[in-house]
């Protein structure tokens, strides 16, 4: 048990790396506004490196481009919490690892830089997978909930992605 993690988190941790195993699936992670917290709950458990294949934490919009090759375009049209920016981060991983399914987390935790459009707790999530066009979306209001919990929330929710 993580001494610093809650067990929500680390529990569910543990069932997408075993439900990936016996898939025989490899992960990659992009994280923003969760700023590797999904990463630190994978390898909270032992032998997870047989699943994680790597994780970005693309905090600054420059780092989005130079490591994922996201299109400044998307973020000046889009800014950088938003379905488009969160589908380019999803791809971009894939393209730059060999993993079979990519999850990227792109959101407002706040205290501050929420908008009318997109208020404190809107995270947005893209899942993508290797040799699927489709790639899934959504995005989700967790409302206000402080900075803290809102990054829990969307933790939780990006492992959920991560089940076969």
């Amino acid at each position: 048990m993580s001494a610093t993690l809650p067990a929500s988190l680390i529990d569910l941790a543990a069932r997408v790396l075993a439900a990936n195993r016996a898939a025989g699936r490899r992960v990659a992670l992009v994280e923003s506004c969760t700023g590797g917290l999904v990463a630190a709950a994978l390898t909270e458990i032992a032998g997870s490196s047989d699943v994680l294949e790597c994780s970005f934490v693309t905090y600054a919009n420059a780092a989005k481009v130079a490591m994922l090759g996201v299109p400044q375009a998307t973020l000046d049209r889009h800014g950088a919490v938003s379905s488009e920016t969160a589908h380019a981060m999803a791809l971009g991983a894939l393209a730059h690892s060999s993993a079979d399914v990519a999850v990227a987390i792109t959101g407002i935790a706040g205290p501050a830089g929420g908008s009318a459009k997109k208020p404190v707790g809107t995270v947005c999530f893209a899942r993508a997978r290797r040799g699927q066009d489709e790639v899934h979306i959504e995005t989700r209001q967790f409302g206000d909930l402080g900075r803290a919990a809102i990054r829990l929330q969307a933790a939780l929710v990006a492992l959920e992605l991560l089940l076969p």
